[in-house]
């Protein structure tokens, strides 16, 4: 191994790529690697466990008060617990101080509806763990919905997703909801073995498996390459192959719509990131036939109900229509397949707005749209003759409007969540059964309110834009105090950013930033750059492979505009961003070091030249390029860990860089090299590893405080030291 600590000069990869000092640092949990792992968390920590608390300098330092601030928000009893709607139940996984690895419960709508609702206790996965002498996380549950449900035949079988430390890869195993138990495979359970897969109910004794069944059965992704239908009481390894994609594709997926009277099979080929096959599949033949939903391959179809569901990504023709990239398309689903469609478009995107999301209920389509990154929502039934009607929904609310269906099969209820970045979220009921009759929604009824979990006195939310370098306009939200900025006092800003794969970045409340950050003098940026999808797939596609330039220069462009208008200054100005938006800041480390006096960079990638050769890396070639073709040309003018350079190692901001050991995402490859090679230029770094965590950074709540709480006094003790 070359370690740069004990070599004299720069340790840096070569510029195009041929050579790589610090690979030996890919070995996740090789002796050596982890050596060097633990001498720099312990560097880390006795950095800034040293730092004293500004505002209490004899007390405890800043970092153990800002975990325990953190931690209590974290681990608060008062939040609203998130509830999924199953027969007669709602159904939460809820994690606090006494439940590390969490609880997973049930209670009816009344009692959820009251302050002290009575909780039922499923399955607690911390007494599961001491049991079982494992390091279970969370991952999720499917329930099987009883053929006799309309009877009142309660829900009784369950798969339950589980992940040693918080990696992607997880298990299934059957979970007997009226037993309270495990069912053993031995006794007929169905138990997937840990990989990147799924398992999916199909009926009491069938499921869709798409999993790892050996040699030539995943993906150069790491994903499922083949989906199979496993009959209870079979091994595995007999599951009837149904269907198969290449093995450079990133994935497979399956999965059975029980929708009574609508019920249908699909089986997606996941190409890449934007290019999908959708299928039907016909189970009563045998084998299954299998239909091709026939769309272009980077346009999202589904169905509900009668409804087929389009979503074009680029513009769409369809005879003599043309839908434009962005819109939404909506049609009888079985006309559609047998090449008769008639299809009508619920929303058409402008320069200024874009679809965020859409629900359905039993009767109706909610969508919610961002004007300008500003939520509205409006919806759209038929009326007698079948004719779409298109109203305003909701209009007295203001904030970040989340809209989710109750029972989409069984009701027009839906949950409203509201929220912003400085007032605590509500949610709210609605039932929409009435529109279709009169053109009225129910009233709204509250059903939670979470507390304050920090002081917003004197905070002010600001939307401001941006000009890029190409002239295009870049919107950013700034939370600050805006009689300390017209009084000229400088302030300790953050500037947080993503930019990819079509994400948006819209309000939430900030809770613990509000509590680290905000409450104590600073100001936070947010910043809607384009690789996102604030302005839909235009915005996005915007910034894709060889465009990839652009999102860096809207990022820089906002914090210029935040130096320009007199908010803060370099020497007051961090950045912020993980996994994709570690790529982003640590572009700023390398391309933009005269702008900021901080930088955090997060479960990233950083070396553009290796990334499609690390764990799921393979799957994002559709976002950045292949770098084993030609496409490395350009890739390298965004590769941070290639971009390092021995005469621009003292413009280098103070940067410190935080990763997982069980990321099996992204690899915390990328993490450890950029630092070593930081480090061997003498740079200012540090570096921190959770040892669990998974690409989240962290497993439980008290990890996620601890690394909170390093990052936050990382940037008072740098931007925040002499404000």
């Amino acid at each position: 191994m070359t370690d740069p600590v004990t070599q004299n000069g720069p340790q840096l990869p070569a510029p195009d790529g041929s050579a790589d000092p610090h690979q030996w640092l890919e070995e996740v949990t090789g002796e050596d690697a982890l050596t060097w792992v633990r001498e720099r968390n312990a560097a880390a920590e006795t950095e800034l466990d040293a730092v004293a608390d500004p505002q209490d300098p004899s007390g405890p330092p800043l970092a153990a008060t800002l975990q325990d601030q953190i931690l209590e928000i974290l681990d608060a009893k008062d939040r609203i617990p998130g509830v999924t709607k199953r027969g007669d139940f709602l159904y939460n996984f809820w994690t606090d101080a006494e439940h590390e690895r969490g609880l997973w419960r049930r209670t009816t709508l009344d009692s959820y509806r009251t302050d002290d609702p009575e909780w039922d206790v499923l399955l607690d996965v911390d007494a599961l763990n001491e049991a079982e002498g494992e390091d279970w996380v969370w991952h999720g549950a499917r329930l099987l919905r009883p053929a006799g449900l309309d009877e009142g035949e309660p829900y009784r079988h369950a798969l339950i997703d589980l992940s040693h430390g918080g990696a992607d890869a997880d298990v299934t195993r059957e979970f007997d909801l009226e037993n309270r138990r495990f069912v053993p495979a031995a006794e007929g359970g169905f138990e997937r073995p840990e990989a990147k897969g799924s398992l999916s109910w199909i009926d009491t004794d069938t499921v869709w498996v798409a999993t790892d069944f050996g040699e030539g059965t995943v993906t150069s992704s790491g994903y499922a390459r083949q989906a199979r239908i496993w009959h209870r009481g079979t091994p595995l390894e007999e599951a009837e192959l149904v269907h198969e994609v290449a093995e450079s594709d990133m994935a497979v997926f399956a999965a059975h719509d029980s929708t009574p009277g609508w019920e249908r099979d699909w089986v997606i080929e996941a190409h890449a990131f934007y290019d999908m096959t959708v299928l039907v599949v016909d189970r009563s033949q045998q084998p299954p036939v299998l239909q091709r939903v026939d769309v272009p391959a980077d346009l999202e179809a589904n169905a509900h109900r009668d409804l087929g569901i389009f979503s074009p990504r680029s513009d769409w023709e369809v005879g003599e229509s043309t839908y434009p990239s962005g819109s939404l398309v909506v049609g009888d689903f079985a006309r559609f397949q047998e090449g008769e469609p008639e299809l009508h478009m619920l929303f058409e995107p402008t320069a200024t707005t874009s679809l965020a999301d859409m629900t359905i209920t039993r009767t109706t389509v909610v969508l919610s749209i961002l004007e300008d990154v500003v939520h509205r929502l409006e919806v759209h039934t038929r009326d007698e003759h079948g004719h779409w009607v298109q109203r305003d929904l909701y209009p007295e609310l203001r904030g970040a409007i989340g809209v989710a269906a109750v029972d989409a099969d069984l009701s027009d209820e839906v949950w409203v969540t509201v929220t912003d970045f400085i007032d605590p979220t509500r949610l709210l009921l609605g039932d929409l059964s009435e529109v279709a009759e009169d053109g009225q929604a129910g009233e709204l009824v509250r059903v939670k309110s979470a507390p304050a979990r920090f002081d917003a006195e004197g905070l002010d939310v600001s939307q401001h834009f941006a000009v890029s370098d190409d002239g295009t306009r870049i919107p950013y939200f700034e939370i600050s105090r805006p009689d300390r900025v017209e009084a000229g006092q400088l302030q300790p800003t953050l500037l947080y950013g993503y930019g990819g794969f079509e994400i948006s970045l819209t309000p939430s409340y900030l809770g613990g930033i509000g509590k680290a950050w905000l409450e104590r003098g600073g100001t936070y940026v947010l910043a809607n750059i384009r690789g996102g999808g604030e302005y839909g797939p235009r915005w996005h596609q915007a910034a894709l492979k060889e465009h990839r330039h652009r999102a860096y220069e809207d990022f820089s462009s906002v914090a210029k505009d935040l130096l320009e208008r007199g908010v803060t200054d370099r020497d007051h100005l961090a950045v912020r961003g993980g996994s994709n938006g570690g790529l982003l800041t640590g572009n700023m480390v390398t391309q933009y070091p005269e702008l900021f006096g901080a930088v955090i960079i997060q479960v990233p990638l950083l070396d553009m030249k290796r990334y499609s050769h690390l764990l799921a890396g393979a799957s994002w070639m559709a976002e950045y390029g292949d770098p084993d073709t030609e496409d490395w040309e350009y890739l390298r003018s965004f590769s941070p860990y290639h971009l390092l350079a021995q005469d621009r190692a003292e413009e280098y901001p103070p940067t410190f860089v935080l990763t997982s050991t069980r990321d099996d995402r992204v690899h915390p490859g990328h993490a450890r090299k950029f630092t070593a090679a930081m480090e061997s230029l003498s740079a200012d770094v540090r570096y921190w590893e959770n040892i669990e965590g998974g690409h989240g950074g962290a497993a439980t709540n008290e990890q996620a405080a601890r690394m909170n709480a390093l990052l936050y006094t990382f940037l008072w003790a740098t931007i925040g030291a002499d404000s």
